[in-house]
């Protein structure tokens, strides 16, 4: 055993830390396939700060560009203090939101760190920065000044530019998803009227506030106009839907969205039963009361305490300046306005309690399902061949519990490649046995079906998304027919019963090399035959080996440890709020039709037309 010595002990740099620990100021590293990666962390901690000036009264309109994976954010703030462009990229802990009475009294950003994050991360970075006809720049490469400009005259507006290369060493193989960094922008301007933000070439402009972002996310599947509540600093949508399961939240505090929720959302939660309880005069269940729920809430509060650098979620309930704890805070403005507003409005409070009683009439028609369902599940053990478990998991606060995903798979061939490949740590598997039961009716489906039953068991998602074990929940079928059916019966289980877990970035599907392609010193894994065209390029003719994997089993599990690593391809299954996603599964799920038939038949004529000119 090596000894413990002095020279055992290192100080590390700022940037060091950061690049050593990035995890700790980001999150998950990820490859953009998530909306929780890395990638998207660093972006918005540059916004925020744009985002803080607005804010204070400072720029009506930024402007954001990504070109060849290179981010610049241009803002029309104030600009960064002159001599102090550089210590406030590069120095932790030094920021204009520490001093009491400071330069900005709400905002998103109090810890000091964020850009410092970005441009340790970055293999360039350029902070820029115009205040009253005088300019400062600086570059840096993983976080070391590169150059410092003079302070010099420009024509230019006041502001600051910021412009980042995210470090493909520690970001590989990473890519830019518009869709999220879409939503990121738009809840940007739903929380901030007023504000307009341009993004190559796209503007985002909101009237309405969280009432434009209501009716962006249910669509035409409202039951009523919906319930919009505002006083001071606190901003409340609220509508319930057609659709017959979930409940989603939208919640901000001072413009930063709380995707993982938090003390704030759960008094949300909270005071909309009792709300409904009280005018109602009944003991509704709580999830009969938020069934097919969406609502959304923004709150300003001085100095939130966050559970982590990210920012994803508000901390423990603690005191507010004004006296209050957040609990009581939230629960005490909903409870008033929105009783208030329910007195006035008694067409919807009878919609709303129609609604509240139809989930009840089915919660209680499927009880004895339930019964019986949890008897299986007590005699047929989770820690059985079913689910291989992992150490971290996403709803007990574990230091890892964002990194958490569980693979479902096809068989016991599938689920052993990975269980041997996997790391243990973070990684759980669930083994189907031959294609699940089509769920695209009722809930009651899970409890008439071992398999679904142990998988809702599995990933603890009786209760509703609270309590979801996995960050990730990856469909890892085969590459074929079989596996492909059986990834649309996996995706109208969750779609169907469990829509809330998808909406909010929980769903994805495993992609898997289709080829091999290697010679005596090289090989490449593909995973299109455009790829495979790519290597064959490369690799030359001469000693060329490619093989085709039919089935995720027929991969060596020493092989797979190249697949769900650092190097996963994970593709986010996204629903477009625009599309009837109960008209597409009922068409492609639902009971056979002569529309569907013909839709199959005309497919397959194309696929033999075009199998023909190929040949």
């Amino acid at each position: 055993m090596a000894e413990y010595q002095d020279d055992n002990i290192v100080t590390l740099n700022w940037d060091e830390h950061i690049r050593t620990r990035p995890g700790m100021y980001i999150g998950k590293l990820g490859d953009g396939s998530s909306h929780d990666d890395g990638i998207y962390v660093l972006l918005k901690e540059v916004i925020d700060n744009s985002i803080d000036e607005f804010m204070e009264g400072h720029g009506r309109s930024f402007d954001i560009t990504i070109k060849e994976k290179r981010v610049t954010v241009r803002d029309y703030g104030r600009g960064i203090p002159l001599n102090k462009v550089v210590d406030c990229v590069s120095k932790m802990n030094t920021g204009g939101k520490f001093k009491e009475g400071s330069a900005f009294e709400v905002s998103i950003g109090m810890n000091g760190v964020g850009v410092k994050a970005v441009n340790a991360l970055s293999t360039q970075f350029v902070a820029q920065s115009v205040r009253d006809g005088k300019l400062k720049r600086a570059e840096f490469a993983a976080g070391k000044l590169v150059k410092e400009y003079p302070i010099v005259d420009t024509d230019e507006k006041n502001g600051t530019l910021i412009s980042f290369l995210p470090d493909d060493t520690i970001f590989e193989n990473y890519d830019w998803y518009t869709e999220y960094i879409d939503d990121l922008l738009w809840n940007y301007v739903y929380l901030n009227r007023g504000l307009t933000i341009n993004f190559n070439g796209h503007k985002y402009y909101s009237k309405n506030g969280l009432l434009d972002l209501l009716n962006k996310k249910t669509g035409d599947d409202r039951l009523y106009e919906p319930i919009y509540l505002t006083e001071d600093n606190f901003e409340f949508a609220l509508v319930h839907t057609n659709r017959k399961y979930g409940e989603d939240y939208y919640t901000f505090v001072n413009s930063q969205y709380t995707a993982h929720g938090g003390t704030h959302q759960q008094a949300l939660r909270e005071a909309l039963v009792k709300t409904f309880r009280d005018y109602f005069k009944k003991n509704f269940e709580p999830s009969d009361i938020r069934n097919s729920v969406t609502a959304t809430m923004a709150i300003r509060v001085k100095e939130p305490i966050f559970d982590s650098q990210t920012k994803t979620k508000l901390g423990s309930d603690y005191m507010t300046p004004g006296g209050q704890t957040i609990r009581n805070y939230v629960n005490e403005v909903i409870g008033r306005l929105l009783d208030n507003y329910l007195h006035k409005h008694t067409d919807v409070a009878d919609i709303i309690l129609k609604k509240i009683q139809e989930a009840e009439k089915e919660r209680t028609a499927i009880a004895n399902l339930k019964k019986q369902s949890k008897e299986i599940q007590k005699k047929v053990s989770l820690h059985n061949s079913k689910l291989r478990d992992c150490k971290y998991h996403f709803n007990t606060n574990d230091a890892r519990g964002l990194e958490t995903m569980i693979f479902i798979t096809e068989g016991d061939s599938a689920s052993g490649s990975i269980t041997q490949s996997r790391d243990a740590n973070t990684q759980a598997v669930f083994s189907l046995m031959g294609k699940p039961a089509n769920v695209i009716k009722t809930k009651s489906a899970i409890y008439e079906n071992k398999e679904l039953s142990l998988l809702q068991a599995a990933l603890n998602l009786e209760d509703g998304i609270d309590g979801l074990r996995y960050n990730n929940i990856v469909i890892a079928t085969d590459a074929d027919v079989d596996g492909m059916h059986i990834r649309l019966l996996l995706l109208a289980f969750f779609i169907q019963l469990f829509p809330d877990v998808v909406r909010s970035g929980h769903v994805y599907v495993l992609q898997t090399p289709l080829f091999r392609v290697r010679n005596p010193k090289k090989t490449i894994y593909c995973y299109s035959e455009k790829e495979k065209a790519d290597a064959i390029k490369k690799l030359g003719q001469s000693k060329l080996e490619i093989t085709r994997f039919k089935g995720l089993g027929e991969i060596d599990p020493k092989e797979f440890k190249n697949f769900i690593g650092k190097s996963i391809r994970l593709e986010p299954v996204v629903l477009d709020p625009k599309s009837n996603i109960d008209a597409v599964i009922e068409y492609y799920m639902g009971k056979n039709s002569i529309e569907r038939q013909n839709f199959i038949i005309e497919n397959l004529r194309e696929e033999i037309d075009n199998f023909s000119e190929e040949s």
